[in-house]
């Protein structure tokens, strides 16, 4: 087991959702934690809300990617390459894997009926999604792990 997995499978297996898993790995990374951010996007877990739709997993890398390249401030902008990068990123998502609701993805009717078997398909997909973000934050020119924006 990679170092990357290892941290998937024990966030997730302390309870945070995929989208959860996502945003933390990326703090993580800035050794950051910010506890209302981790809260906020529980909404986007479970194919936003539980209601199967949008992975969790993509809505956690965008967020990612707008940590990055997103206006957070009035006084900014948004990166000018903010909307390809979202775009670029939703694109891959939706070829890699088939699909971009949860449902499809991992195969489950009910997150309610105690059938924890799509758990080894989140992760993979985790681990793919998370790597690409990394890659693609890279690719255009982002220093991972260091946002210019400390206060952040």
């Amino acid at each position: 087991m990679d170092d990357l997995t290892f941290k998937i499978f024990k966030l997730s297996a302390s309870g945070f959702c995929c989208t959860q898993v996502m945003m933390k790995l990326a703090l993580e990374e800035e050794e950051k934690e910010n506890h209302d951010l981790i809260r906020a996007v529980q909404g986007l877990c479970k194919g936003i809300g539980g209601n199967q739709k949008t992975c969790g997993v993509l809505t956690g890398g965008i967020g990612i990617l707008g940590l990055y390249a997103g206006k957070g401030r009035e006084e900014e902008y948004s990166n000018e390459h903010f909307s390809r990068i979202i775009d670029e990123f939703f694109q891959w998502f939706e070829i890699e894997f088939g699909s971009l609701d949860c449902q499809d993805l991992i195969g489950v009717t009910s997150f309610k009926d105690g059938n924890q078997t799509y758990q080894v398909k989140c992760g993979d997909i985790l681990a793919k999604s998370y790597l690409k973000v990394c890659d693609m934050l890279f690719e255009y020119g982002f220093d991972y792990g260091n946002r210019e924006n400390e206060n952040d």
